[in-house]
């Protein structure tokens, strides 16, 4: 079985960035602990800043894997176009969030994406993206 994880904008920070709110872990580092916690998968792992290469990755990967997490970060609120990506593929998307989005800035309240996901996890920090994997074996 194939997940993809795919990070967007500013994901490449974890571990500097607002620890308060993110955490202090690295997600190279969380990755690692991931792929030996389900060893069975192949989990592979895509972060970018920009829309098009995130949009890119999910045409690449959207009809070939068994299922993909995503955290779209401040894309979740604005990108018609992420939302109309995975609407396009075939392959199941689970949505996370780090923080607890509902906790935070309004604007931060609606996901564009979330309505073409399978599921939105969101507030269960880094664990959130072990959830998303649980509920895609699930889903098999």
């Amino acid at each position: 079985m194939k997940i993809q994880i795919i990070n967007g904008p500013n994901l490449n920070l974890l571990g500097v960035r607002e620890p308060g709110i993110y955490g202090s872990q690295g997600f190279e580092e969380y990755i690692k602990t991931l792929r030996d916690m389900y060893s069975m998968l192949e989990i592979d792992y895509f972060q970018s800043n920009v829309e098009g290469e995130l949009i890119n990755k999910l045409h690449e990967v959207g009809f070939s894997y068994d299922g993909l997490v995503l955290n779209a970060g401040g894309y979740t609120h604005t990108s018609v176009a992420l939302a109309d990506a995975i609407a396009a593929i075939k392959t199941p998307v689970v949505e996370v969030h780090i923080s607890n989005i509902y906790a935070r800035e309004e604007y931060r309240h609606v996901s564009l994406t979330g309505k073409n996901c399978r599921g939105v996890l969101t507030g269960f920090g880094m664990d959130g993206y072990r959830l998303a994997i649980e509920s895609l074996l699930k889903a098999v």
